[in-house]
C-alpha cells in the first residue's frame, strides 16, 4: 500500500481508504461487513472512515463497526485510523443537526460509545452550517482535540470560500485542519474550480468521496440495473437515482470503458487512478459491497500514470 502525507501535518493515509457510508448498516450482513474489514486491512488499508448517520439507519454503521472493532481490530488500535463525522441529522428537535457547539459535543460522545472508542483520529464537520457561525463550529473542532477526544480534524463538502475562513480560525486556534472531504469523480469535478488550488496552498490534505459516482464508474450499470445495486436496493440517502443512468451517461461509461480495458484496468479501476494521479490526493474513501472490490480497488494505485493522449481522450468524452 502506498501511503501519502496529509499536507504538512505527521498523519500519513493510505491511497485508498475504506469509507462505510453505506453497507455497514441494520439492513447488511454482518459477516460479509466483517470481511470486507479484515480484507482491507489485510492488505494495507489502515484507515475507517464513519460517520455518526452512517447505516441505515443512522447510527448502525458505527455501532456494527464497534463490534467488529472488538472483535478483530482491537489489538490493532495504533495501527488504525479510524474517522467520524457530524453535520447530518441524528435525532429531532434543534440540538440534532447542523453545527452547533451543542449538537457537535454530544454527537461526538455518542460516536464514541457506539464505537467502544476512547477517541478518534480525525472528526470531521460533515457540512457547512449557515445559520452557525464558522467561529463556533471550528472552536468546538479545536475542544474536541484539547479534550483529547480527537487527534485531528478536518472539515467535508466546504466550498472554497468557506473552506479558507474555516482554515485561518482553525490555525488562529491552534488546531490546524488537516483534511478535506469532498465529493470528486470524473463525472463531478467541482473541486476543479478552485478547492484543489486552496487545499495545496494551505497545506490542507484531500480525501474524496463518491469517487466512482456510486457505482456509475464501475461496468455495473451497463446493462441495467442489478438488485444488489445501491438503485436496485432502493437505499435511502443512496446519492443516486434511476434517473441519473441515462443514455448519455451510459454512452460515456462505455467510451471510458474502453479507454481502462486498452490499459488492462478495470473502469473503476481507471476511475480511481484518475483521481490518485494528482498529487494534491490524499487518499480515497472507497465504498464496497464486497471483499473483492476492495482488492480490486487497490490495484488502482498500481497504475495512475496517464499518457497525454489518455488524458486527451477522456476529457473529450467527459466534456462530450
Amino acid at each position: 500500500m502506498e501511503y501519502r502525507r496529509c499536507g504538512n501535518s505527521g498523519l500519513k493515509l493510505p491511497a485508498i481508504s475504506l469509507g462505510l457510508w453505506h453497507n455497514f448498516g441494520d439492513i447488511d450482513d454482518y459477516e460479509n461487513c466483517r470481511k470486507i474489514l479484515q480484507t482491507a486491512f489485510d492488505n494495507g488499508i489502515t484507515h475507517f472512515d464513519l460517520a455518526n448517520n452512517y447505516g441505515p439507519p443512522p447510527g448502525a454503521a458505527e455501532l456494527n463497526f464497534g463490534k467488529i472493532f472488538k472483535q478483530d481490530f482491537h489489538s490493532h488500535r495504533d495501527e488504525l485510523i479510524i474517522s467520524s463525522k457530524a453535520g447530518w441529522g441524528m435525532w429531532p428537535g434543534p440540538y440534532g443537526d447542523w453545527g452547533s457547539k451543542k449538537y457537535l459535543v454530544a454527537s461526538l460522545d455518542q460516536s464514541l460509545k457506539r464505537m467502544g472508542l476512547d477517541y478518534v483520529d480525525i472528526f470531521y464537520h460533515h457540512r457547512p452550517d449557515p445559520a452557525t457561525s464558522l467561529e463556533e463550529t471550528m472552536g468546538t473542532l479545536d475542544l474536541m482535540v484539547r479534550q483529547g477526544k480527537t487527534l485531528y480534524v478536518g472539515i467535508s463538502s466546504y466550498q472554497p470560500k468557506e473552506a479558507k475562513e474555516a482554515f485561518k480560525i482553525l490555525n488562529d486556534l491552534g488546531t490546524p485542519c488537516v483534511i478535506h472531504q469532498p465529493r470528486y469523480s470524473m463525472l463531478d469535478r467541482w473541486v476543479e474550480d478552485g478547492l484543489l488550488d486552496l487545499l495545496e496552498k494551505e497545506n490542507v490534505g484531500c480525501i474524496t468521496f463518491s469517487s466512482l459516482a456510486q457505482g456509475l464508474l464501475t461496468t455495473k450499470y451497463l446493462d441495467g440495473i442489478p438488485e444488489d445495486s445501491r438503485v436496485g436496493r432502493h437505499l435511502e440517502n443512496g446519492a443516486i437515482d434511476e434517473n441519473q443512468i441515462t443514455g448519455k451517461v451510459i454512452d460515456k461509461v462505455k467510451k471510458l470503458n474502453a479507454i481502462a480495458s486498452q490499459r488492462n484496468q478495470t473502469l473503476a479501476q481507471m476511475s480511481l487512478a484518475w483521481i490518485l494521479k494528482d498529487n494534491r490526493i490524499t487518499s480515497i474513501a472507497l465504498g464496497a459491497s464486497k471483499p473483492k472490490q476492495v482488492t480490486d480497488a487497490i490495484a488502482a494505485t498500481k497504475n495512475y500514470n496517464f499518457s497525454k493522449k489518455e488524458l486527451s481522450r477522456i476529457e473529450k468524452i467527459l466534456k462530450s
